[in-house]
């Protein structure tokens, strides 16, 4: 059997609500979430990893990624650019996973002009389902993910929290 994946969690107050950061021994960002989404956030590490498959333990600022969090929500947007990620997922999530991360701050983008960027322009739903089912929020940015007609849609944070970041990055207008 294979030993379970040390995971380590902090808590972050922010401006929007309390943020978990789940990194691995290794300094790798594993996901990151809201507080009052911690049960979802459980759902995502039972599915990806198994539920035996990881252990978590509270750690103080892991691979300094609480620290580069904390940067991000003072104003210093560009630092989540660079922060490493692991992420287990399909081929599939993982190819929209990287591709959000391509959209830079004070940018956003259509689910279809995502499809489009993975090379799969039909699976505009798919790509959809896989920006929400992304486990590192902020970090891989699908915020910066709206609709067709350049409304908020959906974010597993809620859609004022996805306001403010957009607004924070300098993507969205007050």
């Amino acid at each position: 059997m294979r030993e379970p994946l040390a995971l380590l969690v902090d808590r972050l107050d922010t401006p929007i609500g309390e943020l978990l950061v789940v990194a691995d021994r290794d300094g790798q960002l594993r996901t990151v979430d809201w507080t009052d989404h911690e049960a979802r956030m459980r759902q995502l590490l039972d599915r990806y990893y198994g539920r035996d498959g990881y252990t978590l333990e509270a750690a103080r600022d892991p691979g300094g990624l609480t620290r580069a969090m904390r940067a991000y929500f003072a104003g210093d947007v560009d630092v989540i650019e660079t922060l490493p990620v692991a992420t287990a997922g399909t081929p599939f999530q993982t190819s929209v996973w990287r591709e959000l991360r391509r959209i830079r701050r004070g940018g956003t983008i259509s689910y279809a002009e995502l499809a489009s960027r993975i090379g799969k322009p039909r699976a505009v739903r798919a790509a959809g389902l896989a920006n929400g089912q992304n486990p590192i929020s902020i970090v891989v940015p699908c915020h910066r993910v709206i609709g067709s007609d350049g409304t908020l849609t959906g974010y597993g944070g809620g859609l004022p929290r996805k306001k403010w970041l957009l607004q924070h990055e300098g993507a969205w207008a007050a």
